[in-house]
């Protein structure tokens, strides 16, 4: 499994797309990291699968409420 990867992905907020950096050797994390674009804040969530041998990344606004 590669560790680091580069993504291009539309950002929640303002549907530009954006580049995402992440480094899978950390493990699963949940962090923050700001639109190059528009400047806010995406929620980023990093699951490492080590039986899949992938990386699945989630990116939200944080701010979907789901009813």
């Amino acid at each position: 499994m590669r560790d680091f990867l580069q993504r291009t992905l539309a950002c929640p907020h303002c549907g530009e797309p954006t580049d995402l950096n992440i480094d899978g050797s950390q493990g699963d994390q949940d962090y923050y990291e700001d639109c190059t674009v528009c400047c806010h804040p995406m929620h980023v969530r990093v699951t490492r699968n080590e039986l899949a041998d992938k990386l699945e990344v989630r990116v939200d606004a944080d701010d979907e409420q789901i009813f």
